[in-house]
């Protein structure tokens, strides 16, 4: 970026989106801050398995400059994909080679780990919960803090989720529920201690799709195997169905009363989990969702396009978002060149994948799954990865 003073460039997340950002700035000399409400990197579980695509994951990690460190954790052999009827037979199964396969699984935490440890000292801040921000006379913004502390910059970048506090600086829209519900749990170990769950699942990810609600189980890392129970209920649920993650007991039997007429090896799944439970409720933005330009604000990841996850696209265009800011920065002469490019580029990818993440939620987690979903993959496996 050529201009007249160095620009200071605050990123509110350190995600995979906000921390690609700050990675590939950093390679090009362009500083940056991350500010991240959490107190230090194991604060929170940092969810599940990833597929990271050729075109956009992978080629985010390439431009990082760590294509070396993504190898060393990458997962080439759980590239798998098996669709199974409520009945237990397999109706569909995509088996990738694994060695040619082209998008390897990587667990969240592991992928955190490999950007933040390619940052400089002080990047990111830890335990700086932003509060609100307010932009000053002079076209800067002023970051408020929880504690009281502020800081003004050139340029702020929301990749802070889902409820982003930068967002209502330029849209007024807010997530809405989409319908579905997830239960999460997991199983520990599955290889020694479930066999039978683990070749159940097979190397990847198994989708158990039926009557409105269906079984979800992808193999991360380290011999886990995380679950997510889908169900198709309003928004209210949790207060209405006498659910209680909190007690694992009872919410084992009350998720096998959900699914009593499914089959046993299904049904292992729930029996043989762990003890933690947690709720998920699904939101997403409206489809399409953009908004006017900006000087010096902008958005990206979920915060400028949260859509359900049937789309497999969240973290995949998060990355890509981080790659296409960041040229644009190193591009062009000033930031609202770079920030205008951005968006125009953003939009209406985000557009085409919100549309496919909508139409593939209502399509998973519907009455006739069991036969629409299997059509539909097939189609898809004829042109293309899964």
């Amino acid at each position: 970026m050529t201009t007249n003073k160095t620009p200071r460039i605050a990123i509110i997340g350190a995600g995979p989106g906000g921390l690609t950002l700050a990675r590939i700035l950093q390679t090009r000399s362009i500083a940056t801050t991350v500010f991240e409400r959490e107190s230090h990197p194991d604060e929170r579980p940092q969810g599940g398995s990833l597929d990271l695509h050729p075109e956009a994951g992978q080629l985010a990690v390439h431009l990082a400059g760590l294509d070396e460190q993504f190898r060393a954790v990458a997962r080439y052999e759980d590239q798998g994909m098996r669709l199974l009827a409520k009945q237990g037979q397999i109706l569909l199964e995509n088996r990738p080679d694994q060695e040619t396969g082209d998008r390897p699984e990587v667990d969240r935490t592991e992928l955190r780990a490999i950007l933040l440890d390619s940052l400089d000292t002080g990047v990111v801040r830890w335990g700086w919960d932003l509060r609100s921000v307010r932009q000053a006379h002079d076209k800067t913004y002023e970051l408020l803090f929880e504690h009281g502390l502020s800081e003004t910059f050139d340029l702020v970048v929301g990749a802070d989720g889902a409820w982003s506090r930068v967002r209502p600086l330029l849209s007024s829209a807010t997530p809405a529920y989409a319908g579905v519900t997830y239960i999460q749990f997991g199983l520990d170990d599955v290889d020694q201690q479930h066999p039978a769950v683990a070749q159940l699942v097979g190397h990847g990810s198994m989708f158990a799709l039926a009557d409105n609600k269906g079984l979800i189980a992808q193999r991360n890392g380290h011999g886990h195997i995380r679950v997510y129970a889908a169900l198709r209920v309003p928004e209210t649920w949790v207060s209405a169905s006498g659910f209680d993650a909190g007690h694992p007991e009872m919410a084992r039997t009350w998720l096998l009363d959900q699914f009593s007429d499914w089959d046993q090896s299904l049904l292992a799944l729930i029996q043989e989990s762990n003890d933690h439970f947690e709720v998920r409720s699904l939101y997403m933005l409206p489809v399409g969702h953009t908004w006017d330009f900006r000087a010096g604000v902008t958005l990206l990841g979920d915060a400028a396009h949260l859509m359900s996850p049937f789309g497999g696209e969240g973290v995949n265009l998060a990355m890509l978002d981080a790659v296409d800011l960041a040229c644009a920065l190193s591009n062009h002469q000033n930031l609202d060149d770079a920030v205008r490019s951005y968006e125009q580029t953003m939009f209406p990818r985000a557009q085409t994948a919100a549309r496919g993440a909508d139409q593939g939620l209502r399509m998973a987690i519907a009455p006739d799954a069991a036969t629409s979903v299997p059509a539909f993959l097939r189609q898809q496996m004829s042109s293309g990865p899964v």
